[in-house]
């Protein structure tokens, strides 16, 4: 004889565990009821946020098959039920497979409402209850809800479930479009299913995938796999896709958005990541982007852990995947180093009129290695504006044209000083290194910075916004009027860019080098080093008319 009451069995710390302390928030809440929904079939969501009233209050109303009074007892209600096991991993009529596997994130709403009901209909008839934390907790394993309605009779078309969460435990109002963006990073939402949220009576807004990065500067974009140029043996490489995002400048680290978000079956499995144990490279901080990994809901094991931001790496296929994903992020660096390193110079000849390319070519090789690496720091690493980065090439263009060479009677003082000797003895290498010691020392001395390392001391003693000296004080036209605020700017910034290129593309390297295999290969030359000394006497006489600012 069929059941005439709702039971659900359970243990209480199953409950306060994996509903009330794991779903705290409620983005991860509403993921959880839209997968429910997802997996019922609904082709449309609809979530009211009420905040208008003293009683707070989400509903969320699907068209998905709905529930039988059956159902709800033997499906719903069973904690823990695997219903991949009790009715097998089939796709659904429509092509679905589920993303539901544990039957625990049915108590994700117990972590934000402490009473819920649950409306649905199916094959012609409406059922309603109610369940409510406090009643749950007072129960000793076996729990009654609430019955409103029971099999009443209803239009026979008529499918689908409403959830409505009360009594929740927030006191801030709804953000809708935040919310509507942090759905939008959990799901990969396909034609076929749509999902809208309404604030109060505000206007809907739809959640699309296109929210997910609708406020970034997108620089280079790669699909995957038909993009990724690398050679792997993976045997699963070709159902690894998605699409992946190296933005124009760094991604603030407050927006969650950098590194790599894993879904399968449409829904996050993973949070943002690099795959790797170091988290130091620069191209990290620009990358952003989802793969899609469906093969791993078929593997026989679980690899999923249960709040569904991580896979269990532990298990020897997501190992194998992840080695994958390493080199996929390692191929990915250099393909990005490479393409916006080509697409700064196209911008940078453009905006500067200096051909970057041919002026290269007129170089003589050994100046041409040594000016190379600065402009390249420049393309490369840089997080200048165009303009900017166009004025210190300018400025390095001017120092070392075509056929550049060494001039001594120009030198500045302190280059003379401290390279002559070597320069007489034709050391030049080590006239080039001691010359910059002593600026690097003259800089610390004057600025009073205590910053150990050379670039970093140079970016903070002439950083833009607030500079330890600035070498653009006290000076005027010659009819007394201030010169433009953009000319002044980007004299700041060419002197700190070319002090910290003359550190780390050049000190660096004929410090950390051995000479006669920098000299013998060509990479960087006794040409080189003159050179470096000529900009490094532009560097003096700006320096000799700095200004310590007042902090």
């Amino acid at each position: 004889m069929p059941r005439q009451e709702l039971k659900m069995t359970f243990d209480p710390n199953t409950i306060e565990h994996l509903g009330v302390r794991m779903y705290s928030t409620l983005p991860p809440v509403l993921a959880e009821l839209i997968a429910n929904s997802y997996d019922a079939d609904a082709e449309n969501i609809k979530l009211n946020l009420k905040d208008d009233t003293a009683d707070k209050e989400i509903t969320i109303v699907d068209d998905g098959v709905g529930m039988s009074f059956n159902d709800i007892n033997n499906k719903f209600l069973r904690i823990g039920r695997n219903r991949r096991d009790d009715d097998g991993d089939q796709a659904s009529s429509k092509g679905r497979k589920a993303i539901g596997k544990k039957g625990l994130g049915k108590l994700s709403f117990f972590g934000i409402s402490h009473e819920i009901e649950i409306a649905t209909k199916k094959d012609g008839k409406l059922n309603v209850f109610i369940m409510r934390w406090e009643d749950i907790k007072g129960a000793d394993k076996e729990y009654t809800p609430v019955i409103v309605k029971k099999d009443e009779p209803c239009d026979a078309t008529d499918h689908g479930t409403t959830i409505t969460l009360r009594k929740l435990q927030r006191d801030s109002d709804f953000l809708p479009e935040d919310i509507a963006t942090s759905l939008s990073k959990i799901f990969i939402i396909d034609a076929s299913f749509k999902i809208t949220l309404q604030h109060n009576s505000g206007a809907p807004i739809e959640v699309t995938n296109e929210r997910k990065y609708a406020d970034l500067d997108k620089e280079i974009e790669w699909d995957v796999p038909s993009d990724i140029g690398m050679e792997s043996e993976y045997p699963r490489k070709a159902q690894v896709a998605g699409h992946l995002i190296a933005t124009e400048k760094p991604i603030s680290p407050k927006t969650n958005m950098r590194g790599v978000v894993l879904f399968s079956r449409n829904k996050l499995v993973n949070q943002a990541e690099y795959f790797s144990d170091s988290e130091s490279s620069h191209f990290f901080s620009y990358l952003t982007g989802w793969l899609e990994v469906d093969f791993i809901d078929d593997i026989a094991e679980d690899v999923i852990e249960t709040n569904r931001q991580s896979l269990i790496w532990d298990h020897p296929e997501m190992a194998e995947l992840r080695a994958y994903l390493q080199s996929m992020i390692r191929w990915l660096e250099k393909d990005w180093r490479n393409k916006r390193a080509a697409k700064r110079e196209d911008k940078l000849s453009e905006t500067t009129g200096v051909n970057i390319p041919e002026w290269f070519s007129k170089l003589p090789t050994e100046i041409r290695d040594q000016v190379k690496p600065l402009i390249q720091t420049l393309e490369r690493d840089s997080e200048l504006p165009v303009e900017a980065m166009g004025s210190a090439v300018k400025k390095i263009h001017g120092l070392i044209p075509e056929y550049a060479f060494y001039h001594w009677r120009y030198m500045h003082p302190e280059v003379q000083k401290a390279s002559k000797q070597y320069y007489e003895d034709e050391n030049y290498y080590t006239a080039f290194l001691e010359t910059a010691k002593v600026y690097i020392n003259a800089v610390k001395s004057k600025s009073g910075s205590t910053i150990a390392d050379a670039a970093p001391m140079m970016e903070n003693v002439f950083q833009l916004a607030t500079p330890v000296l600035s070498v653009t004080e006290n000076f005027k036209r010659t009819d007394g009027t201030d010169f433009d605020p953009d000319t002044i700017k980007n004299i700041k910034n060419a002197h700190r860019e070319f002090s910290h290129g003359i550190v780390v593309g050049g000190r660096n390297v004929v410090a950390h080098e051995v000479v006669s295999d920098l000299k013998d290969s060509g990479l960087f030359t006794e040409k080189d080093c003159l050179d470096a000394l000529s900009l490094l006497s532009h560097l003096f006489y700006r320096l000799d008319r700095s200004t310590k600012m007042t902090p």
